[in-house]
């Protein structure tokens, strides 16, 4: 199966390696790409664990399991920087656009927050 990130390599040698706790992201576009295939492949864990801790407590794992039901097709970044991503995801009939902050937290990569803008 190839990744839902993009890369266009086997899941199995691309964001599998992050879900299992086996590497963890270098990068905030890395942990950024690797959250995008975690909703895609049902890894609620992993993204609840890559969130910043003080939003951590703030999700509701039903609602990212019902979400991780849609339909990812597609993935396109638009920009990044050390600690933003811009990106563009095609989920079921809607166009995500967000501009995503990351931050390090003990040396590891976490989600912090998006900025979603209407396209």
């Amino acid at each position: 199966m190839i990744c839902p990130c993009g890369s266009g390599k086997k899941y199995k040698k691309c964001c599998e390696v992050f879900h299992k706790g086996k590497k963890k992201p270098k990068t905030a576009l890395e942990l950024m790409k690797s959250r995008y295939s975690a909703y895609a492949m049902h890894q609620v864990k992993y993204i609840i664990k890559t969130t910043a801790k003080k939003y951590r407590d703030t999700l509701n794992e039903e609602e990212i399991k019902l979400f991780c039901n849609s339909d990812f097709k597609k993935l396109e970044i638009l920009s990044f920087s050390e600690d933003i991503v811009e990106f563009k995801a095609y989920i079921d009939n809607y166009i995500l656009y967000e501009k995503s902050k990351f931050i390090k937290e003990n040396f590891e990569w976490k989600y912090l927050e998006g900025e979603v803008k209407e396209i």
